[in-house]
């Protein structure tokens, strides 16, 4: 290999190897910018590199050259791609110093801006929160539900209107999307046995006409307690704790006797705050009632056992539309400002 061998060598005669790693090591020491030096790695550290070129001759040398070479070698490898390392960091130091140098602090810096959370989830984390501290569990479910989750298992008549296509969004395979998350109430009675505390926060579909106060998607929370000797009192005192804790603890809390077919006996609530916009005027916020004993009956028949038996458990159910908290509790007039992601609105909640 160039005329170098190790029986042949003077003591003072320099290995090529040496030679190669010296004019490597100038060549860095000249490169005067990123690719300057990137072109000097290729060269000699490169696939095609004068430092690889000697790894592929070794396979030529003799025994006694081997260990002598293969030494050497790890050794110029080692002492360019170092000599590599640290030239790029002080060419990269150099460029970001001179960048800062150019940088005028007299300038005026430009705002970022902070995000916030949406008025909905804003609403929801709150809703969460107050229930979470009284004992309930979050429970999930599909968006994309069958008949007999959605009207079926909660008592729901096959002639009601809420079945019909003019008010419920039905696909091609006889699903449908969901029409409020008591769905989830429902798959968590088939997954559990009693008792069981759950709230279902949500998306819900239905195909109203879009205006002011209607969507044809919504958010809700429902509530599901179920446990022996539960009574309208825990009921009232459950859902009069949360307004009381969501608008204030002067709210005013009203009972109005309704129907629901999957509640007996059933209620709509409404509530009345000074803190509010409205004043003393009564707002609706919630429907609920306690869980309708043909609603244990059918869940008990998907389950093939007696775990919700009527005669042992109760429990009471419950309905809340988070839009309508929100522009309640906000002062927002149009539901459909939820949707259009306007900044100027949106920007009301940062902070």
């Amino acid at each position: 290999m160039n005329g170098w061998s190790a029986e042949t060598a003077d003591a003072t005669e320099m290995h090529p190897l040496e030679e190669l790693r010296d004019s490597a090591l100038a060549d860095v020491a000249a490169a005067t910018d990123e690719s300057a030096l990137d072109a000097v790695r290729v060269r000699y550290l490169g696939r095609s590199g004068s430092i690889a070129a000697w790894g592929e001759q070794m396979k030529s040398l003799s025994k006694e050259e081997k260990p002598v070479v293969g030494k050497l070698l790890n050794q110029v490898r080692s002492a360019v791609t170092s000599a590599l390392g640290e030239a790029g960091e002080k060419l990269r130091a150099a460029k970001e110093s001179g960048a800062l140098a150019a940088t005028d602090i007299s300038l005026p810096g430009t705002p970022d801006d902070i995000g916030a959370l949406h008025p909905l989830t804003q609403m929801l984390d709150r809703a969460i929160g107050i229930f979470r501290r009284m004992g309930f569990a979050l429970a999930e479910g599909p968006d994309v539900e069958d008949e007999w989750h959605c009207f079926d298992a909660l008592n729901t008549a096959p002639d009601h209107p809420a079945r019909n296509e003019q008010d419920t969004f039905f696909l091609p395979d006889g699903r449908l999307l969901r029409t409020h998350t008591s769905t989830v109430q429902i798959r968590t009675m088939e997954s559990a046995p009693p008792p069981i505390r759950v709230i279902a926060p949500g998306a819900a579909f239905r195909r109203d006409e879009v205006d002011a106060t209607h969507s044809a998607q919504f958010h809700q929370i429902e509530g599901l307690y179920v446990d022996q000797r539960v009574s309208v009192a825990d009921l009232k005192g459950t859902l009069e704790y949360f307004l009381r804790e969501l608008f204030g603890p002067d709210t005013a809390v009203r009972f109005r006797p309704h129907y629901f077919p999957f509640t007996e006996p059933s209620f709509e609530i409404d509530v009345k705050s000074r803190a509010l916009k409205s004043g003393e005027k009564w707002i609706e916020v919630c429907g609920c009632g306690m869980v309708h004993p043909a609603v244990y009956e059918e869940v008990n028949r998907a389950r093939s056992d007696t775990a919700y038996d009527p005669e042992k458990w109760t429990g009471f159910a419950f309905g809340l539309g988070m839009d309508r908290l929100a522009m309640i509790l906000f002062g927002i007039p149009d539901i459909r400002l939820f949707a259009q992601n306007d900044l100027r609105f949106l920007g009301q909640f940062a902070g």
